[in-house]
C-alpha cells in the first residue's frame, strides 16, 4: 500500500503532519477533506476516522494513524533522520512540553468544532466568537514567549539549532494568529523561531497557501 495523508489545507493540525512529512522526505497520496463543508461527517470518512477530524494517516502496511502528535512521533520512530526529539530524557520532555502546550492548551479550544458551538449552539455574536479566538491564543503565546526566552536551551529553534517537535507545533499556530489579525509583536521569541522555521523549505512547502486545495 502506499502511505495516505487526509488532509485540509487550514487544519494546523495537518499542517503540523505536513512539516514532520517534508522533514522526513516522504510523500503520501494526499485525500482532502473539507472541514468548512462538513466532509468530515461523511460516512466514508467516519470508517476511516471515527472521530470526524484530519490528519489521519494511512501507513504503508495500512495500518490507520489519528491525532497529529502520534502521527509524527510515529514517523519520527519509522524515519529517524532528521530526528524531532532529542535523545536524552530532560530535553526531550521539554521538547514535548513546548508541543504540547501548543496542541493541548491552544489549539483545541479555538477549534473549528468548538468555534462553531459558540456561535450556532450558545448563539454568541461573530465578535464574540472572535475575542475568545485571541483571547486563549494570547494567554498561550505569552507564556511560551516567556518560556522560550528565558531558557538557555532555545536557540535558533525552540531547542537548540535544528527543528523539533516544538517548532513543528509552534509555526501553524502562529499562522492560525496571522489569519485572524493577531499582533504578534509582543512575540519576538516566537517570531524570530518562525522566521527561522519558514527559511526552511520543509515549513515553507507545507504553509496552508501552498497546499493543492488551498482557497482564499
Amino acid at each position: 500500500m502506499v502511505m495516505k495523508l487526509y488532509d485540509y489545507f487550514r487544519s494546523s493540525a495537518a499542517y503540523r503532519v505536513r512539516i514532520a512529512l517534508n522533514l522526513k522526505g516522504l510523500a503520501p497520496e494526499r485525500v482532502f477533506i473539507h472541514l468548512r463543508k462538513n466532509a468530515q461527517r461523511a460516512a466514508d470518512y467516519l470508517a476511516v476516522n471515527p472521530q470526524g477530524l484530519v490528519p489521519t494517516l494511512v501507513t504503508d502496511d495500512g495500518a490507520v494513524l489519528t491525532q497529529s502528535l502520534a502521527i509524527i512521533e510515529y514517523l519520527d520512530e519509522t524515519h529517524p533522520a532528521p530526528p524531532l526529539l532529542p535523545a536524552a530524557p530532560l530535553p526531550r520532555a521539554r521538547v514535548r512540553s513546548l508541543a504540547l502546550a501548543v496542541a493541548c492548551d491552544i489549539h483545541p479550544i479555538d477549534n473549528l468544532r468548538v468555534l462553531r458551538y459558540l456561535l450556532h449552539t450558545v448563539g454568541v455574536a461573530e465578535e464574540q466568537k472572535d475575542a475568545w479566538y485571541k483571547y486563549w491564543i494570547d494567554v498561550g503565546l505569552e507564556a511560551l514567549e516567556l518560556q522560550l526566552s528565558r531558557d538557555p536551551a532555545t536557540g535558533r529553534f525552540c531547542h537548540g539549532d535544528a527543528p523539533t517537535l516544538a517548532d513543528i507545533c509552534l509555526v501553524p499556530q502562529l499562522a492560525n494568529a496571522r489569519r485572524v489579525k493577531m499582533d504578534l509583536s509582543p512575540y519576538p521569541t516566537l517570531t524570530r523561531i518562525e522566521a527561522a522555521c519558514q527559511a526552511l523549505p520543509a515549513f515553507a512547502a507545507a504553509e496552508p497557501s501552498r497546499q493543492p486545495d488551498a482557497e482564499p
